[in-house]
């Protein structure tokens, strides 16, 4: 098969939808990077707009992502893997993530994919952080193209949910494209959901240059996104809820929801 470029771009849409006690949805342009980890001075060398730990147009600084700040990022990936029965030893490793733009980067979630010698995947990293700076990783086994999956609420995402319920990941990905959703499940009732959707590309400057016109706020259009929604969710009366201790372990192990 022929190989995947070692850096390509992802433009889409994010949807966020709460469905209680109240209804409320919005949706905001995306612009995300997928990288080779095994090939970061390959994706470098793409294009003089883009640097690995160091500054450029769009970046990734590599000790914000797995160990944090540990720059053995395969080790790390395959140590989780393996806590999911997963041997990526000899698997080819991605990363999806949003980018830093210029002087800022938040990433609420990156996800990493390990993929045998014919490109199937064998599994799935869920990589949330939270805006008080906490990292937690859900890990799924998954065989083919695409993962249903589910894992307990293990980590605090938002003032305005408990931590109780399930996690539910859809994914769907090929080469050209990304489909994710994410519902939240209390009781077997989706309280929330979030996807995303983009299509990807060979990074190139000109790829750069358009999703800087295209996608000017991409990264900090995130928290500015996420902080707009909980005034708005908390003028409408939703309940406050304190930030709870983190979980004993950092990652979680999800289980594949029977079709």
């Amino acid at each position: 098969m022929t190989a995947e470029p070692a850096l390509k771009i992802l433009t889409g849409r994010t949807v966020h939808a709460r469905f209680t006690p109240f209804e409320q949805r919005f949706s905001y342009g995306l612009m995300m990077v997928d990288i080779d980890i095994d090939r970061l001075q390959d994706a470098a060398e793409q294009s003089s707009l883009f640097g690995i730990d160091r500054g450029r147009l769009y970046s990734l600084n590599m000790k914000e992502h797995g160990g944090r700040g540990d720059r053995d990022l395969r080790g790390w990936a395959e140590d989780k893997l393996a806590k999911a029965g997963i041997d990526a030893r000899q698997s080819s490793l991605r990363l999806i993530t949003f980018p830093r733009h210029l002087f800022y980067r938040f990433a609420p979630l990156s996800v990493w994919f390990a993929s045998n010698s014919d490109g199937d995947l064998e599994g799935v990293i869920y990589e949330v952080n939270n805006t008080f700076g906490e990292s937690h990783t859900y890990v799924a086994s998954v065989a083919g193209s695409a993962d249903v999956s589910e894992a307990e609420k293990r980590f605090h995402v938002s003032p305005f949910f408990d931590v109780t319920g399930k996690y539910r990941f859809t994914l769907n990905r090929t080469a050209e494209r990304l489909s994710l959703v994410i519902d939240s499940l209390v009781d077997g009732e989706r309280t929330h959901m979030a996807t995303i959707t983009a299509r990807s590309e060979t990074a190139t400057s000109t790829a750069f240059l358009r999703a800087a016109i295209h996608k000017p706020f991409s990264s900090i259009g995130v928290t500015i996104g996420i902080h707009w929604e909980a005034l708005k969710v908390c003028l409408k009366g939703a309940g406050y809820r304190s930030k709870p201790s983190p979980p004993d372990t950092g990652y979680t192990i999800t289980k594949p929801v029977e079709s």
